[in-house]
């Protein structure tokens, strides 16, 4: 690859879907530092961007996402502090990257090709949506080189049973797209050339939704889901309410009621 050319993709299509490909097969799409800068940038600008319906993050190459650059992270070993304040921005900076895509208004989906490992499963399980070709593989192989992938835990430990976590934790094999879409990793395992149909049917039915009404239901979903059953039951019931005056939803029970197709506001983001 050109040295020169960015290490994320960006390609907006005229239906509003955004898709940011991870842009370095040479080092298989490692997180390195400035991978994960260009990353939380480009789901900053499109979480601002009213034009942006759903984000697809998917990447070029076999690999989809490796972790991080191990050969970076070993290069700071000779580092004064032994490179532990560059360790500590970097666990810093991808956890921001992560807690980004979550915080989004937009729907993240990721779409792998290949095969995805530490930080790199991590960020398959941060996504919203996570579709794959039959062929993908899975793993956060940390305990294999001494190092507990901990920060992968977060996302896995809050997508997948904990038993089935901690086994790909603690034993760190890889697995395959069917058991992936068993432990409920990804939503769905298809045939490498049916993927992106597959994804642009999902794209498209997210696309035709009110904007408001997905950004509201997104931040709603990831608010309750670590609250207890009461707490949560309170917070959702407010949310209701306030959804119920906001004037896509007038109108969508408006249009079911009498038997018509909706016309949403598609307001903006920033709008209440």
């Amino acid at each position: 690859m050109n040295h020169s050319e960015a290490l994320i993709k960006p390609n907006l299509t005229t239906d509003g879907v955004l898709k940011l490909t991870l842009n370095s097969p040479r080092n298989r799409n490692a997180l390195s530092k400035a991978m994960l800068e260009e990353l939380q940038s480009q789901i900053q600008i499109a979480s601002e961007n009213i034009e942006v319906r759903v984000i697809i993050v998917d990447a070029v190459g076999s690999v989809f996402c490796a972790g991080h650059d191990l050969k970076e992270i070993e290069s700071h070993r000779s580092d004064l502090d032994d490179g532990v304040k560059f360790f500590q921005e970097l666990m810093s900076l991808c956890s921001a990257v992560m807690e980004g895509i979550v915080r989004s208004p937009k729907p993240v989906i990721a779409k792998v090709d290949g095969i995805a490992t530490a930080a790199g499963c991590q960020l398959v399980a941060t996504c919203d949506l996570a579709y794959a070709s039959e062929q993908s593989k899975f793993s956060t192989p940390g305990v294999h080189i001494g190092l507990f992938c901990s920060t992968p835990m977060v996302a896995l430990s809050r997508n997948v049973s904990h038993k089935h976590a901690m086994e790909m934790l603690l034993v760190g094999d890889m697995i395959s797209s069917v058991q992936a879409e068993e432990i409920g990793l990804i939503n769905r395992r298809t045939k490498a050339e049916e993927l992106d149909h597959v994804i642009a049917v999902v794209a498209s039915k997210i696309t035709a939704k009110p904007g408001q009404t997905l950004r509201i239901g997104k931040q709603a979903f990831y608010e309750q889901v670590e609250m207890t059953l009461p707490e949560a039951y309170k917070y959702a019931s407010k949310v209701m309410v306030s959804n119920l005056t906001h004037c896509d939803a007038r109108e969508g029970i408006a249009a079911f009621l009498e038997k018509r197709d909706p016309k949403w506001e598609n307001e903006s983001d920033d709008k209440s």
